[in-house]
C-alpha cells in the first residue's frame, strides 16, 4: 500500500477523487479542442443545417464541387442525425454539440470514400469515445486512433498536412485506413481486427464491439426515423 494513503487515511478517498478530476478535465480538453478546430474552419453546428450544407464546410467544397468519382454528400433525415447524436451523447458523456459535427463528417467521409458511415461512427466510439485529443501508448492519435508513422501517405492523398488531432483530417485518413484494411484483408471482421491489430486474434473480440456498437447507432437512427414519421 501507498504510504501516503496508509499513514492518512483521507488518502484513499483523495486519489480516486484526483484521478476522476484529471479524466473529467482530459474529456473537457477534448471538446473544447473539437469546438477550436471546427469553428476555425468555419463549421456551424445547427439543427438548421442540412449534411449537404455541412458536408460542404467541413471539406471546403460547395455542392457543385463534388469530386466526379464520389457520390454526393446527400442530405441526412434531421430525425436520424439528432436520434443518433442523442445516442451517443449519452452513452458517452460529450456534449451533443461536440458530437454533432464529427457524425456529419463521418457521414461526408462515408459517401466520399465509399465506406459505411455508421460504421466509421462506430470505430470513432470504440477507439477514443469521441476524444479528439486521445492518444495511446503506441501513438495512435485522435478520434480514430490513428498513427501517424504508418499513414502519412494517407494525410497527403485526402489533402490533409495537418495534425491528426484535427479531428475533420483524423476522420478523412481513419476511414481510408479502414477501406484499406478491409480491402486487403477481405472481409468486414478481419479488417476490423487488423485495423485494431489484433489480425492474430481469432476471436474477433474487437471486430465484434464495433458491429455491436453499430448495429446500436443504426438501432437508434430508426427509432428517430420512426419518430419522425410518428
Amino acid at each position: 500500500m501507498n504510504d501516503l494513503t496508509s499513514k492518512n487515511p483521507a488518502g484513499k478517498f483523495a486519489a480516486p477523487l484526483l484521478a476522476h478530476f484529471a479524466r473529467g478535465s482530459l474529456l473537457a480538453l477534448g471538446i473544447l479542442a473539437t469546438a477550436f478546430l471546427l469553428a476555425r474552419a468555419g463549421i456551424a453546428v445547427s439543427q438548421e443545417h442540412d449534411g449537404t450544407n455541412i458536408a460542404a464546410a467541413l471539406f471546403g467544397r460547395t455542392a457543385g464541387q463534388q469530386d466526379v468519382a464520389a457520390p454526393a454528400a446527400s442530405a441526412v433525415p434531421a430525425g436520424d442525425t439528432r436520434a443518433v447524436v442523442d445516442y451517443l451523447s449519452r452513452k458517452y458523456r460529450v456534449a451533443a454539440a461536440a458530437i454533432e459535427p464529427l457524425i456529419r463528417s463521418a457521414l461526408e467521409a462515408g459517401e466520399h470514400f465509399r465506406v459505411d458511415p455508421m460504421l466509421i461512427v462506430a470505430v470513432m466510439a470504440v477507439e477514443s469515445g469521441f476524444n479528439p485529443i486521445a492518444e495511446s501508448p503506441m501513438g495512435a492519435q485522435g478520434l480514430m486512433q490513428v498513427i501517424p508513422r504508418f499513414h502519412q501517405d494517407k494525410l497527403e492523398a485526402v489533402g490533409e498536412n495537418g495534425s491528426l488531432l484535427d479531428p475533420v483530417a483524423n476522420i478523412r485518413v481513419g476511414t481510408l485506413v479502414l477501406k484499406e484494411y478491409i480491402r486487403r484483408a477481405g472481409s468486414l471482421e478481419a479488417g476490423l481486427q487488423q485495423y485494431a491489430g489484433a489480425a492474430n486474434d481469432d476471436s474477433g473480440v474487437y471486430a465484434a464491439k464495433v458491429l455491436a456498437e453499430k448495429q446500436r447507432i443504426e438501432s437508434a437512427a430508426s427509432r428517430g426515423r420512426q419518430n419522425s414519421a410518428a
